[in-house]
């Protein structure tokens, strides 16, 4: 592993995942909309303009996310989305008229300080080489997880979603976000793995067929990623599903980068603590977010009308 300190382009890769955060807050938004234009008018959201225009942020703000992975650690930049929640909120408010109670502005509050709290206490190695990238792969748990994780996704696909997709928001969250243990890691492991298939040189015949596969299956992992978030936002309010997309997708980049690439290894006892209370404090925000549509919040006290004789 290499010390992060020593790479020159993380500064850049920060920012890039700041400019993609904010971009992607306006994705939601826009599909949202445009789906809701297109329920008005009787037609596919596939023509609607805004809807069209949501998904070009969404390809705008992946092809950011790709370069800022490839910069920076992905525990350093996937939190930084945290931005794209409140950013999309602010939208939302404006364009959908979807507005946040108390409950949810500070539930955005807390799930921005929990994300500070983890990019400061962040692992500063990150793997800089293909050869790091096949031992992670090839390594015992990791393979194990990512077994589960599918097993996981074809369970919910197949059985849950026709049951309960259009009733607990839960169901979509958990399929976008499990994805996200193929998207990031496959994004990482491409930007490691170009050098050798298109640098100087003939590559060599694994370079090739590992390059292919990871894109293979970052393809297909947005492409299913796409068509559940579109479904999420046909019935659930773009705020809540944003809000709540983005911590346990956050969670779980986090976790599978760790098995992965080793990111932990880095850890001093003080900075796993500190990561683990920003986690907590994210998830607290969540449960925030996600009571903040039933909740009633009224400032006056209620007048017990005066009973007469």
């Amino acid at each position: 592993m290499a010390d992060n300190s020593g790479l020159t382009g993380a500064p850049l890769g920060i920012a890039i995942a700041v400019i993609s955060s904010f971009i992607n807050g306006s994705t939601f938004v826009l599909q949202k909309k445009g789906i809701l234009r297109s329920r008005d008018k009787g037609c596919s959201y596939l023509t609607d303009v805004v809807w069209c225009s949501g998904t070009l942020c969404m390809i705008i703000g992946q092809v950011g996310n790709f370069l800022a992975y490839n910069l920076a650690p992905a525990v350093i930049v996937t939190p930084l989305g945290a931005l794209g929640v409140l950013f999309g909120a602010v939208l939302a408010s404006w364009i959908l008229e979807e507005r946040l109670n108390v409950l949810g502005k500070l539930g955005c509050i807390i799930c921005c300080c929990g994300s500070v709290v983890l990019i400061i206490h962040a692992p500063k190695t990150v793997a800089t080489s293909r050869q790091e990238l096949e031992d992670g792969l090839s390594d015992p748990v990791f393979v194990t997880y990512i077994l589960l994780v599918v097993l996981t996704l074809v369970a919910l696909i197949v059985w849950v979603v026709p049951a309960h997709g259009t009733s607990n928001i839960m169901v979509y969250v958990a399929i976008c976000s499990l994805l996200g243990s193929f998207t990031v890691p496959s994004s990482k492991g491409l930007g490691l793995v170009a050098p050798d298939v298109f640098g100087e040189g003939q590559p060599s015949v694994g370079a090739v067929a590992l390059f292919l596969g990871l894109l293979g299956v970052l393809a297909v992992s947005i492409l299913i990623q796409f068509f559940f978030i579109n479904k999420a936002l046909e019935c659930f309010s773009s705020n809540i599903f944003e809000a709540i997309y983005y911590v346990t997708f956050t969670s779980t980049v986090i976790f599978a980068s760790a098995l992965l690439f080793k990111e932990w290894m880095g850890l001093t006892v003080t900075d796993g603590l500190a990561m683990l209370c920003g986690l907590t404090t994210v998830c607290v925000g969540v449960i925030l977010l996600r009571i903040s549509q039933e909740a009633v919040i009224n400032w006056k006290e209620k007048k017990e009308p005066k009973k007469t004789d």
